[in-house]
């Protein structure tokens, strides 16, 4: 389980990346690259950071799912997930 920090200092980063979006493509395309630079750090979408829906879990992270693969096999298992069947786990 992740800390409740951690979740909320990704959630203060994806609310950054939505309210800049827009100026930051405004100045990648005019190319002023000082303009850029000023903005905030977590402004930025590369520093997002994948986390499982369920527990906060940032490794692990299976994007077709949205959960981290320790959730999934849980989830397989208790027959949660249609169509996936216990192979050799």
């Amino acid at each position: 389980m992740a800390k409740e920090s951690m979740k909320a200092r990704e959630v203060k980063r994806q609310k950054l990346v939505k309210k800049y979006a827009k100026k930051r493509q405004e100045l990648k395309e005019a190319g002023d690259w000082e303009a850029l630079q000023k903005l905030p750090k977590n402004s930025s979408p590369v520093r997002l950071h994948n986390r499982c829906k369920l527990t906060g879990r940032p490794k692990g992270y299976m994007r077709q799912f949205g959960i981290s693969r320790v959730m999934f096999r849980e989830m397989a298992n208790q027959g949660l997930i249609p169509g996936v069947k216990k192979a050799s786990w």
